[in-house]
């Protein structure tokens, strides 16, 4: 499959040339996880100590759902090595479960494991806050979850993102619905009912993109914050440490993401603005205090419904790509751009893709001199979708794509794959259906 890269901004990119041999990042071998039966909202990341940890939902009994989390100690492509048994971060029979909000886990490098799921905290269906979690001996017990948004509040909450704010110290970025939740009392609305724009209203078999947006042109914007959380003492829920309002209008359920830079960690999600504008934006924390957000690029994507296809970013010293997705040209496209002051400025994007096949939900990884962008497209004929891997050259000039697996999955059912990078190899995540039934599939490209 060939795609051809090409940008109003920027020369068109110069393909991937054949030299006789293997190309870096196009050997494809199937990853065995630690996964049986019905599992669905994976999340992947790299610890600081080299190992990868897992994570995904299961149902148990009574109507709850388990938050599994796995470790795969030091693997290597080839001879990944061994799985630990799953532990249990938490269960519970009120969690909210979209495909698209998921759970997430991180590690930090004084051992710490943190977590997050998504509970029901009100009488509607979309009253639901996010609920955080630390352990301190590799999963095998837990503090008491933490509310990380207002108690007492109707609305939804989540799209959350982590990173490592110290040693020993988890900062966290989300969408927050307080605005809206006030702009609902204060107008009499009975707050709950969903507002129109509400991304668990979706049907799963349809895609999130172009026309299936959701509607909530003239209500009240999400918002985004930030904080600091600490480790808590013995046997109570983590501590925080401090919170910022970031930005008080942004799309209602596009995913948010993160990135350490030299110059402190950048936190990019898609941005509402007048007129129904959802360009990607990016705030830094210089010191105490956060930048103001600031524009990836001026796509000038006017839509009155949120896309649920929130942009990802990486970071290396002051060196800053960002990737989205956008139809602000009339037509399914990815962009990335880079920084090279650490978010300040970027230069022109190069479109990666485009086509009517483009699904986007990305992800975003730096090895061995290359970019890599993860993404799903759909199927020929509309049959099934297919995770593509986009290896881009640092300077954003030379382009090259392959398809890792042809997936069974429509719709949302293959969720948001999840992408990182080990031992200059890049381990990849996704959703599928099986005879009915959802579950995980993995692979190692290198």
């Amino acid at each position: 499959m060939a795609l051809v890269a090409c940008s109003s901004d920027k020369p068109p990119a110069t393909p991937a040339v054949d030299r006789g041999g293997p190309e870096t990042f196009s050997l494809i071998e199937p990853w065995a996880l630690p996964v049986a039966g019905e599992a669905a909202h994976p999340d992947l990341i790299v610890t600081p100590q080299g190992d990868l940890l897992l994570s995904w939902v299961q149902p148990a009994a009574d109507d709850h759902r388990q938050l599994r989390i796995a470790r795969l100690l030091s693997p290597l492509p080839g001879a990944p090595g061994a799985w630990s048994d799953p532990v249990t971060a938490g269960s519970g029979a009120n969690w909210f479960l979209n495909w698209a909000d998921t759970p997430h886990v991180y590690a930090l490098p004084d051992g710490s494991i943190w977590a997050h799921w998504l509970r029901q905290t009100g009488q509607g269906h979309t009253d639901y806050g996010i609920d955080l979690v630390r352990s301190g001996d590799d999963g095998r017990t837990w503090s008491p979850p933490t509310l990380v948004s207002l108690r007492d509040v109707p609305g939804d909450n989540g799209f959350v993102t982590f990173w490592p704010q110290a040693s020993d110290e988890l900062g966290i970025a989300w969408l927050d619905s307080r605005q809206k939740a006030h702009e609902a009392t204060s107008a009499g609305a009975d707050p709950s009912l969903p507002p129109r724009d509400q991304h668990s209203r979706s049907n799963p078999e349809q895609d999130a993109h172009g026309d299936n947006g959701h509607d909530h042109d003239g209500d009240a914007a999400m918002m985004l914050r930030v904080a600091i959380y600490g480790a808590p003492a013995a046997n109570a829920p983590a501590s925080k440490i401090k919170e910022w309002p970031l930005d008080d209008s942004t799309c209602d359920c596009c995913t948010t993401a993160s990135a350490m830079t030299s110059r402190g960690p950048v936190v990019v999600y898609r941005g509402r603005s007048a007129g129904e504008i959802r360009d990607i934006r990016l705030a830094r924390l210089d010191g105490e205090t956060w930048t103001a957000p600031r524009d990836v690029h001026v796509d000038g994507w006017r839509m009155t419904g949120c896309p649920v296809n929130g942009p990802v970013v990486v970071a290396e010293g002051n060196t800053v790509w960002v990737a989205w997705y956008t139809e602000a040209d009339g037509q399914s496209e990815l962009r990335i751009a880079r920084s090279d002051d650490a978010g300040d400025s970027f230069g022109p994007p190069l479109a990666a893709a485009k086509g009517p096949q483009v699904l986007g939900r990305l992800g975003l990884a730096l090895a061995q001199g290359h970019v890599l962008l993860s993404w799903l497209q759909e199927g020929e004929d509309r049959n099934g979708q297919q995770l593509m891997l986009t290896r881009i050259d640092r300077e954003l000039k030379e382009v090259h794509s392959i398809a890792v697996a042809s997936l069974a999955a429509r719709g949302r059912a293959s969720g948001i794959p999840r992408m990182t990078v080990l031992n200059g190899a890049a381990w990849l995540v996704w959703g599928e259906v099986v005879d009915g039934t959802p579950t995980l599939k993995g692979a190692v490209v290198q």
